[in-house]
């Protein structure tokens, strides 16, 4: 158990704080002052029972400055602790701490998986042992500012280290080196820069460059609901930029400035993807951190929360979700404490959810929560006009990133892309730029967008055999199976085909198109 005792900032409080809990006989573990000027005393008593907590605050309620009592979840040097190993866990590339004779102290798990160890085996090896052409012994004890782009190779690898010292203030010697903080950068093929210099690009609303009607009227509907703080719900196909419409709204509302946090619903198994988004208590199961894990809603206090795919959702974390939707708390897998965030929901799908609510795959509860606010972004196909725009921003980015001069779109190519469909979408008119750059000389032709959709000119024969109703059925079926990817459920495939949801929904289930 954990408390938060505000209290008057007078000599020998805490003496008086801990006496009483030497007289109930109850270990105090870590003790610590903080709050504005010292105005509050944070006790951690891991053998304190429920049922002692009204006696203790009693008698603590006695003495002469203390205001009030709570429990609370961390104390404050736990919640840092806790917050700079996430920040140093979140970060993909090795960063590792080394004493003054090259031992490492601390190290992310990047660290570990470069060295081939895991990271409760990295702390305490000497890492001129494990990295050639790297004498820390030397370097260490004499190294007055930060050097950078060191080339040092570990096991066959190449890496570039910038390498921070660190020294300790002492009032007779000055200062003295205690070790280093080191962040190894990958080489990468030959020719590669030494670091790879990434466009910070704005994540707002002038992020979405597609300027045609239908994404202009979602975009001004987007930018109405972006300051409101009820849940927000964005549907739309793969590829179409539903996270980076989510973006946009939360950086143009008023939690802008705070931390934006990101969920994939569908990439992550059940427990993993609760343990993700809630944390869990201390040891709470067997392989768990002895000091437990913040959540992703804990992160993003004060901020947002998106969760991508939320229709991929399990029935075990709709229940924890649409409860943390009513009230704003929500429970660590393993702890019974509640815990109350600030924190606003953005939620994506490319699947129907009313139709999943109606075949019991998805809380209608739960729908009606989620669906305060909604936009629908237009596929790629349904917003042809500013096509050609989208793919010159995309043509110059590549070029940039790539590192040669522009390409212009020939007639050719500019008709392929006006008249395919875009399965993929926007992603997919990306990815397929990013290859044509890299494969033209000055102009992009038809031939270097490489769609295997438009370019098999092979035609099936049209099949005449059996009678009227087999003829039918076997070119209805290659309709369904053609249109099903694009508009992926009965409801977006009636709408298309401008027949009733019944219809499409049994000749689906007829045809086994979709399961």
């Amino acid at each position: 158990m954990r408390l938060e005792i505000v209290c008057q900032n007078r000599v020998g409080i805490m003496r008086d704080i801990l006496e009483v809990f030497v007289e109930f006989r109850i270990n105090v573990v870590r003790a610590e002052a903080g709050g504005d000027k010292g105005s509050a005393i944070y006790l951690y008593m891991p053998s304190m029972l429920n049922m002692q907590l009204q006696s203790v605050r009693t008698r603590l309620e006695k003495i002469s400055g203390v205001q009030k009592i709570r429990r609370i979840n961390l104390i404050p040097s736990e919640r840092r602790h806790y917050e700079l190993d996430i920040l140093l866990q979140s970060l993909d590339l090795p960063v590792l701490s080394v004493d003054i004779d090259g031992r490492v102290v601390a190290a992310n798990a990047a660290t570990g998986r470069v060295l081939s160890l895991r990271v409760d085996e990295v702390s305490g090896v000497s890492l001129s042992k494990r990295v050639k052409n790297l004498d820390l012994d030397t370097l260490l004890p004499r190294l007055e500012s930060r050097l950078n782009g060191v080339r040092v190779e570990i096991r066959g690898d190449a890496y570039l280290a910038d390498i921070n010292p660190i020294y300790m203030e002492d009032k007779l010697s000055g200062k003295e080196p205690a070790g280093a903080v080191i962040t190894l950068h990958p080489v990468e093929s030959i020719g590669a820069q030494i670091y790879s210099l990434q466009k910070h690009e704005d994540f707002g609303f002038e992020a979405l460059q597609i300027q045609a009607p239908k994404m202009l009227a979602t975009i001004r509907e987007a930018k109405r609901m972006a300051p409101l703080d009820a849940p927000l719900l964005i549907q739309g196909e793969t590829g179409t930029g539903k996270e980076m419409l989510a973006r946009a709204c939360h950086m143009s509302s008023p939690r802008g400035r705070s931390a934006f946090m990101v969920l994939n619903c569908a990439s992550l198994p059940d427990n993993l993807a609760e343990t993700e988004l809630f944390g869990y208590a201390p040891s709470a199961f067997e392989g768990a951190r002895k000091e437990g894990k913040l959540g992703l809603l804990d992160l993003a206090s004060g901020g947002s929360i998106f969760l991508d795919e939320v229709g991929e959702m399990s029935p075990h974390l709709q229940v924890k979700l649409l409860r943390f939707l009513q009230d704003g708390s929500f429970r660590r897998v393993g702890s019974e404490d509640e815990i109350q965030v600030d924190v606003r929901v953005i939620c994506s799908t490319q699947k129907d959810l009313a139709e999943l609510c109606e075949q019991n795959l998805f809380r209608e509860d739960l729908f009606h929560r989620l669906n305060v606010l909604t936009l629908v972004i237009p596929p790629l196909r349904s917003c042809k006009e500013g096509i050609i725009d989208l793919a010159n921003h995309f043509i110059n980015r590549a070029c940039t990133q790539i590192g040669t001069s522009n390409r212009v779109l020939s007639d050719d190519a500019k008709l392929v892309l006006n008249q395919y469909h875009w399965p993929g979408n926007v992603r997919q008119l990306e990815n397929l730029l990013y290859q044509a750059v890299s494969i033209c000389e000055e102009v992009i032709e038809a031939d270097h967008i490489r769609l295997p959709a438009l370019n098999n000119s092979n035609t099936q024969p049209l099949d005449l055999s059996g009678h009227w109703g087999d003829i039918i059925a076997r070119i209805e079926q290659q309709i369904l199976a053609s249109l099903y990817p694009d508009f992926p459920s009965s409801r977006l495939l009636a709408k298309r085909l401008g027949v009733s949801h019944t219809t499409i929904a049994n000749k689906l289930r007829s045809y086994r198109i979709g399961q």
